[in-house]
Order: structure tokens, then sequence, then C-alpha cells
């Protein structure tokens, strides 16, 4: 029996008997929700992919629907529902399919709709005019409906809100937008008097699993929350293949295999139903493309490339391909990570180190999204080492080691924004809606000060831009803070979100016709006659003008290949933690494993010429070559932290004598490169890595002020400090950055307490150097054991980390020329030939 509201269980059966006709039955977690949710409750579902964590919510809310109106398949023009929020624009409609589809079959006319930035203006305004009962909306044109005129009109009927892929929007700012919104609309709620009005607004996640579930579910919610977690008591079988070389290459880079391995992805393509083939960038994912349109040309026509940067259309057309099992191949990026349910694929294949754990189980959910079908995703390393990765990945999936998402807290640019958005729309009361923004997570600890510097930011600019009346963006009118100027509002309304990246620049035919996006700073190092490829097309750039590349079709044998900003995520520390453990056991007991049995001539090779540190091992490698003292130490924390632990390492070895260094990274390790010896040692090695004044010395050591001004720049975009330009004319990234660097330079000489200075600084610490993580490595460093080996020659575990430190100085065809020369060199010092 349904606990509280006393209502019939007419809906229950309704769904039961739908389901029945169609040979299936309802999950347990399924059924939990729905019961849960005809009590009231909000809460999170976490069940695997391609079991119903949809329709566990979506079904709830229909049910509830039924059991409140008998006449529910006559009731028309009901008002908006239910707000779907989801981070990504193919989600949104593969989802909105699925939802159609079900209420077709229930015979209830309820429309279901679509927004976001592909929405057309025309669409937009018959959805305020008539909205649907179901609206698919991403967090940023969420807070564009927030930011129209009597918006609460659009929200009075609203029963549910549910957030899908909670987990990849929590540790993001359009988390915290998604934050920010719920609290506007819980509010919303308590001040509405309609009959409809039968229970607390409920407000459900759908998250993959991660490792604080918990946290994920307060963040949600917010403080004072009813809310529970249901979890489905399955496990989705995966079934992890990782495609091997013919031979083990004993010095290894970045890179080396790569597209080589096109021969040995081909067979798993053409074995399969459809293959989803992600990358971690863009480029990566135009260059696989080509290659294998060029390796077997009889897939023309049958393989298609996704990505953020390809037109809207043509990405559309792709997922319906995809939809229609027409496909044989689909090259992409993190553009279709995420819950999109293509159930004709059947195989995933990752290129490259996914970087992470959840991520790589996410993409492997990709395929065989029947419940009880096996995901199968093969892992393809791009160059040996990641070959233990995949053993890694192996371990960790057995174990269900998973990473946590930390949400953001104190993100006072998307609070700034936040504000304006509420006084375009229908203004605000300051102490009531401090009052509601102290209920999120995010902002539960701001302060009266803090929030004072705000209201005074958004109405004057602050104490430094009051004269400058572009900054006096609200006006406080009887107590109500709006924005009274409509140019400010159209200005507002054009760059709401927190997703900062580089001007893009549309890319069209000269005879017309949309190609993509790319960003400007690649464009603008072209000139008219050059080829690059976008969309799996090579173009030729013909001319650019009012901020659009127009191109034509080339048929060049060379073609450039965009490489966007961003591209580089590092190894999450859950995967370096178990990549640790593999190495050790690759150096205690590798016949265990059958990847670590054909990585043995280079576990051999390591052995050695050095050593292979064991889990609570630090290895320092000191090797001198002709180039001068190396030092590469290996914590296999990913390369922010390395990069921080080499600036720390560096500041305090020239404390001993004055020194200077190259620095080179990657995500297992690092190397300082000097022309003089460096002075560590068994004796001292451990106090060069002490936690003891870690911060002080990392300040001293990382060039803050300069990271805190890229930092800013993100900050200022997004507070509304500076202004990108209108659509079609938007400043160029110079000029963006030259105006951001004033205002940063001013504001450190004049308010360096400013708060928004002073948050460039601290996500600098957070998620440029990843301070936290730091210290946690040096931490477990010095409770550990350091092992300091003087090889002869460079190792297999240093060879990568020393080509990547070539690879700026150097075209790839001298780099691939002077890569051969020192494999030959290090073969020769060992007698071996690899």
């Amino acid at each position: 029996m349904v606990k509280g509201n006393d209502i019939s269980l007419n809906g229950f059966d309704v769904i039961r008997n739908w389901l029945h006709e169609k040979d299936r039955q309802p999950f347990a977690f399924q059924e939990e929700t729905w019961q849960l949710y005809a009590e009231g409750l909000s809460g999170i579902v976490n069940a695997p992919t391609g079991f119903g964590k949809t329709f566990s919510v979506f079904l709830a809310v229909v049910i509830d629907w039924i059991n409140h109106n008998p006449d529910y398949k006559t009731k028309k023009k009901n008002g908006l529902q239910l707000l779907w929020v989801t981070p990504l624009r193919a989600l949104a409609k593969d989802v909105g399919r699925a939802m159609e589809e079900a209420l077709f079959e229930l015979d209830i006319p309820w429309k279901v709709a679509v927004r976001n930035g592909d929405t057309t203006t025309a669409e937009r305004q018959r959805q305020k005019n008539n909205m649907p009962e179901v609206l698919l909306i991403t967090p940023e044109s969420l807070h564009l409906l927030m930011a129209t005129k009597n918006n609460k009109e659009l929200f009075k009927n609203l029963q549910c809100i549910a957030v899908d892929e909670w987990h990849e929007l929590l540790g993001s700012k359009r988390g915290v937008q998604v934050e920010l919104a719920l609290s506007y609309l819980k509010t919303l709620r308590q001040h509405t008097q309609l009959p409809t009005a039968y229970c607390p607004l409920r407000i459900w996640g759908i998250s993959a699993t991660i490792g604080n579930l918990n946290e994920a579910l307060h963040v949600l919610l917010g403080d004072n929350h009813n809310g529970t977690i249901v979890k489905a008591a399955i496990k989705k079988e995966v079934a992890i293949h990782t495609i091997l070389p013919e031979t083990v290459e004993c010095f290894p880079w970045a890179g080396h295999l790569g597209v080589k391995m096109v021969q040995h992805v081909l067979p798993v393509i053409h074995h399969s139903r459809s293959t989803l083939l992600f990358t971690n960038v863009r480029s990566q994912a135009e260059i696989w493309y080509q290659a294998l349109l060029d390796a077997d040309p009889d897939l023309a026509g049958v393989i298609a490339l996704h990505h953020s940067a390809i037109d809207a259309d043509v990405r559309v057309w792709v997922e319906e391909q995809l939809h229609a099992g027409t496909l044989k191949v689909v090259v992409c990026t993190a553009s279709l990570d995420l819950g999109v349910d293509f159930r004709p694929v059947d195989t995933v294949i990752q290129v490259g180190s996914p970087k992470g754990i959840a991520r790589f189980l996410q993409r492997a959910g990709r395929s065989g999204h029947d419940p009880g079908a096996v995901s199968n995703i093969y892992f393809v390393p791009t160059h040996s080492l990641e070959i233990v990765e995949a053993a890694a990945l192996q371990d960790a999936y057995e174990t269900q080691s998973i990473e946590s998402r930390y949400p953001v807290v104190l993100a006072h640019d998307a609070l700034v924004q936040y504000m304006v958005t509420r006084a375009t729309g229908d203004g605000f009361v300051a102490d009531a809606l401090f009052k509601e923004i102290r209920s999120t997570s995010c902002y539960r600890d701001i302060t009266v000060g803090e929030w004072e510097w705000l209201l005074s930011f958004i109405t004057n600019g602050g104490s430094l831009l009051k004269e400058y009346d572009e900054y006096h963006r609200v006006v406080n009118i009887d107590g109500v803070y709006k924005v009274a100027n409509r140019r400010v509002a159209m200005r507002h309304r054009l760059h709401i979100g927190t997703i900062v990246g580089d001007a893009l620049m549309r890319v069209k035919y000269m005879t017309g016709g949309n190609v993509g996006t790319i960003e400007e700073y690649f464009i603008s190092k072209l000139v008219p006659g050059d080829v690059f490829v976008l969309a799996g097309r090579k173009l030729e750039l013909v001319m650019i003008r009012d901020m659009v590349a127009y191109v034509r079709k080339s048929n060049a044998k060379k073609a450039q290949v965009p490489a966007w900003a961003g591209g580089r995520m590092p190894l999450s520390s859950n995967l370096g933690e178990v990549l640790r453990r593999t190495f050790q056991r690759a150096a205690s007991e590798p016949h265990t494993n059958a990847l670590l049995t054909f990585m043995k001539p280079l576990f051999d090779k390591q052995q050695e010429l050095s050593v292979i540190p064991k889990e609570d091992e630090l290895l320092i490698e000191l090797i001198n070559t002709k180039d001068g003292f190396h030092l590469f130490v290996y914590p296999f924390e990913g390369r922010l932290v390395h990069q921080a632990m080499a600036s720390l390492l560096a500041y305090r070895l020239s404390r001993l004598m004055p020194i200077t260094f190259s620095i080179a990274m990657n995500d297992y390790g690092f190397e300082l490169l000097s022309d003089q010896p460096i002075q560590l040692d068994e004796h001292n090695a451990k106090a060069f890595f002490s936690p003891d004044g870690w911060y002080a010395d990392l300040q001293r050591s990382i060039n803050a002020a300069e990271m805190g001004r890229r930092k800013f720049r993100d900050i200022a975009v997004i507070s509304g400090l500076v202004f990108q330009g209108m659509p079609g004319a938007y400043k160029k990234q110079r000029h963006l950055q030259n105006s951001t660097s004033l205002i940063y330079e001013v504001i450190t000489q004049n308010e360096p307490s400013n708060i928004l200075l002073q948050q460039a600084f601290t996500e600098v610490l957070t998620y440029e150097v990843e301070a936290t993580r730091l210290y946690n490595a040096l931490l477990r460093i010095v409770s550990g054991s350091i092992v300091i080996s003087r090889p002869a020659n460079l190792t297999p575990f240093c060879f990568p980390i020393k080509v990547d430190s070539l690879r700026e100085e150097l075209s790839s065809e001298k780099l691939e020329d002077r890569i051969r020369r020192m494999q030959q060199a290090a073969q020769k010092q060992t007698g071996t030939v690899s």
C-alpha cells in the first residue's frame, strides 16, 4: 500500500500491464522508485547502463499523473509537469524519443519537447506559449528560461525535476547551475498555491556509480533534504579486451602505436554489428576517421564522425543513423559518452588511456544496452606502457574501484551570473535570495560580507569599477534588484553558461552549407590556401569574414589537424593507485596476467637497467647523458600533480645551490633536466618530498601569478566582467585576453582581496595543480620507501617522458628521427635489439 497520500494504485497497474504486453516486467529498483515517488520523496537512482534508470523516474511521474487524473487519456495542455535536465544534447534527443514512444503506447496525450542551444527561436517561443508536459533541457537553457519575464508561470504546474547523469554534472560549474536552479524552483513551489500542488516538488537524480554517492545526493537536494538512494542490486557484465601489437616496444613513446593499430582494429569493426570508437580529443577523432577510411575505403558510407565541433544537423543525422543501425562505425569523443541508447551498438573501442575508471566503464556501457547483454569494450593502447593500464582497468572493474566526484564550493563567478540572471527575469529581493542560495551545497558557507560585496559588484562594479557605467548592470528599485537596461539584458542572455573556451569560428563552404566550428586561435595561424581537416573532410581555407571561415573541399594529400584546447586529461587518483599495484604485480608475478606476460620483455629491460617499484615505493632514476643531468620520478599521480611536484622539487633543490631545470612530465612521472649534477641522494631524498611547508613552497615554485591570470580570464567571462561580443562579432581571443589582463593587473595592484581574484588563485590550486591530491601524494611518499637507481642510459619508464620533452622543440618528422636515434643508442648500450 502507498503510505501518506490516500491514492489509488491504478497507475501502477496500468504500467505493469503495459510492460506485460511487451513481454517485460519491471526491475525491483524501478518499482521501489515508483513507490518512493508516490510517497512524495526525492532521491537518486543508481543502476547499471541498459537496465532502465530513465524509466524508473519517468514512469514514476506518469504513474503519479494517472493516479491523480482518471481522465489521463484525454486531458491535454496540462502545463509543464516534468523538467528533465540533461548535460548532453544527444542525450536529450535520445531520452525524448523513448518517452514519446512510451506515452504513445500508453495513450497519454503529453507533449515532449527539447530545449538547448540547437533549438530554434520559433520553437522556443512555441514552448513558452504552450509549455509541453515534459521538457528536456540543458542547465544553460534552464537558466535562460529563468531570465525571462514572468517565468514563474512556466513552472507553476511543475511536479518533478529529474537530473540525468548527475555524476557528470557534479564537480563542475554546470552542476552549480543545477543547484541554483533547483533552489529557485523549490522556492517557487513553496509559494505556489494550486489545486495540482498535491506534493512537495520532487527532485530525482540519475547517476552512474561513483565513490561518493551519499554526498552526491546531499548536493543534489541541498540542506534539509528528505531523500533516499535507490541502488539496483544488479551488476552489469563488462568484457574488457585489449588489442595488442605484434611485439612490445621496449622503449615506448606516446603515440608510437596510435593509428598504426588500425589494421588490428578493422577486424573488430567488421565482426561487430555497429561500433563506437572513442578517442579522448577531437583532433584524435579526425585522425582516426581518416585512417580508417584510408585503410578500408569500403567503409565509405557506413562510417561517420561525431564530436561537438561538427555542425548540429550532421550530429543529429549521425545519431539517427546509429539508431537505425545503418552505420558500421562512428568515431566519436565525449559527445556520445553518456546514457545514449543506441541498441544496434554491440562494440565499443577506446583508443588510448581513458584516464579514469568511471569514464572507461561509462563508455563500455554504450554497447550491449539491453538488460542482461554484455558490454564489449576493446582497449587500443597508443604506446606499450598503456598495456599495463589495460590490466589495471580490468583489476579496477573487478574490485569496483570507482572515482568520487567532488562538488564545487563557493563559485562566486557562477553566483554573479546567476544574480544577474534572476535580475534579468523577474528580479529578486536580496535577503530572500541570500537565504535561497545558502540552502545549496555550493554556497552553504558564503558569508554576509561576501554577499554584500557581490551585490555591490553587480550594481556598480565594486569599488574599482564604479566609475564605468557598463558595470552598473543591476539596479535596486524599491528593494527589488532588476536589470532595467534592455541592452544589458540581451547581452547577459547571450552569454549565460559556465563553459569557457576559445572563441569559435563557424566554418562554411563557399557554395553554402555549414561544416562546423573551429577555435579562432587555430584558424589565425592559417593563410588562404592552407588545408585542414574538420568533420572528416579536407578543407582549403579561402577567406575569413565576420568570424566565419569560408572553405572549399580539397584533395590535398596532407592537411593540418586542429588541436582543440583542453585536450589532455590527467590520470585519475583511483587509476593511478591501481596502476601502482599493477606494476608491483608485473615485477613479482607477471605470469598471473596475460597482458603482463605479454609485457615481459619491457619489464625485463626495466629490471635490467633499473627497478620496477613496489606499490609503496617511489622510484627515482638519476641518469647522465650528453643532454645533461636527468632526474626522473615516478609517482603515477597524473600530469597535473606531476607538474606541480616537479616545480616543488626544483624549487627545493635550488635552495641548496643555484641551479636551473627544464621540466617534462606525463601521467606516470616527471623529469628535471639540468646542466649541473643534481644534489639528491638516499640521505636527503625524503626531505625534498616532505609535506612540511609544502603549501608555501608550492606557491613560490609555481608561476601562481601567470596561472591566476589565465584562470581569471575564465572567471571574468562567466561573471560578465568582460564581454565576449555579439554573435557573429565575437572579440578576437587576443583582444579578450588583453582586456582581461588589464583588469587583472588593476585589481591585483589595487584590490588584492577582490573575491573573484581570490577565486582565481583558489581554482588554480584546486584544478590546475590539484593541491589536495599533491599533498596526499607527498604523505604517501614519505610514509613509504624511496628507491634511487642510477642507470647508464634511458630506461623503458623514462623514455616516453624524455620524448614528450622534445615535442615542443622538433617537428613531427625530426622528432621521429631523434626518437629512432635515442632507441638505437639505448639498445646499443644494453647490447639488445627491441
